[in-house]
């Protein structure tokens, strides 16, 4: 895919393979724009199953007959499907689960049951794990109450985010107009045109924003609610002020220009997009939403936190950070764990156990 698990794996390989440390990835689908960027030195082994509860059988073939030292797991139905696997085989290494999201805020507008079939699993299988990971302490929580085990249980661990990649790709020219002849202030926004990413609530407050001077928005990323943007934007008359160019697999060039970076989530786990925002000095605002932006901007100390859904305050504090933005240094020291190689010896420490070599 072209989400922020995909970059998240590609560049925890990285931090990994640096260390000099061997590695296997075993993948479902070589899709997206992720697929690509798997460093030269990882051996990639290729599913045969469509999805990941599909592979439960091969991946049990691979852990008895190769015994990795340990396994890592991403994305709840991979977490299953590589516990069961573990089962099956009789595999005696290490098993660490990481969850990326806030599963009870993703779940929140479905029926019960649906939540119910989708917690019990979690609930009977993740115990069996070495190591769970969590990427927030707003999951760590979440995650513990589903489960019912300690907090402590949990290892938070920061997202491989900052990467030498990162300040190279945003060093690279860009060719949008707004951005090279400008004339007022630009705000960018990246991520996936869906629900979660709740970007009729930014549009609706850039519109609020336009009543009090003049400012542009940008949104990277396509998804199916792009036709339902298209249209409020057209309603609320910022066709000249707000521009949908799709998905791009460089935003950090247009970010690392932009006046400001705005996150309008309903739910997080940990936003990759906001990190990479603040390691580029880039002023930030974002919704308190569950979970990760209250923790990156340390209560709102770092940067505003408005809440989830409210156009009316998101527009308040995005006016108030074009006129005022923080100093950059303070911003990208806010991040300072989310660097790669920090966050790839946390989780090396999760899938070695105390005393192995």
């Amino acid at each position: 895919g072209e989400g922020g698990v995909e970059h998240m794996v590609v560049n925890l390989l990285r931090g990994l393979e640096a260390k000099d440390v061997s590695v296997d990835l075993l993948r479902i689908k070589a899709l997206g724009p992720f697929a690509s960027r798997v460093p030269s030195g990882i051996r990639v082994i290729d599913l045969p199953g469509r999805h990941a509860l599909s592979n439960v059988l091969p991946l049990a073939g691979y852990l008895k007959r190769v015994r990795p030292h340990g396994v890592l797991a991403v994305k709840d139905r991979t977490c299953r499907a590589v516990l069961l696997a573990r089962l099956l085989s009789g595999y005696k290494g290490r098993v660490a689960l990481r969850l990326g999201t806030n599963l009870s805020a993703s779940l929140e507008d479905r029926s019960c049951v649906v939540r119910w079939l989708r917690f019990l699993p979690v609930r009977l299988l993740y115990p069996l794990a070495d190591e769970i990971i969590a990427v927030s302490r707003g999951v760590a929580q979440d995650l513990a109450s589903i489960v019912r085990c300690p907090p402590e249980r949990i290892n938070v661990v920061q997202n491989p985010v900052i990467t030498s990649e990162l300040f190279e790709m945003a060093r690279e020219p860009v060719e949008m107009d707004w951005l090279i002849h400008r004339d007022m202030p630009v705000v960018v926004a990246v991520g996936r045109l869906t629900k979660q990413k709740d970007f009729h609530t930014l549009v609706a407050a850039m519109g609020l924003v336009n009543q009090a001077r003049p400012a542009r928005l940008v949104i990277f990323g396509s998804g199916r609610l792009r036709s339902s943007l298209e249209g409020l934007v057209t309603r609320l008359g910022l066709n000249d002020r707000v521009m949908l160019p799709g998905f791009t697999d460089n935003p950090y060039k247009y970010m690392a220009r932009a006046d400001l970076f705005v996150l309008s989530s309903r739910w997080e786990g940990s936003p990759n997009v906001l990190t990479e925002a603040m390691a580029l000095g880039v002023p930030v605002v974002a919704t308190d939403c569950p979970s990760g932006p209250r923790e990156i901007l340390q209560g709102g100390r770092v940067a505003p936190l408005v809440p989830v859904g409210d156009a009316e305050a998101l527009a308040r504090k995005i006016l108030e950070v074009l006129d005022a933005p923080p100093p950059g240094h303070v911003l990208t020291e806010a991040v300072s764990d989310y660097h790669c190689d920090k966050s790839a010896q946390r989780y090396l420490d999760c899938l070695f156990a105390p005393g192995d070599a």
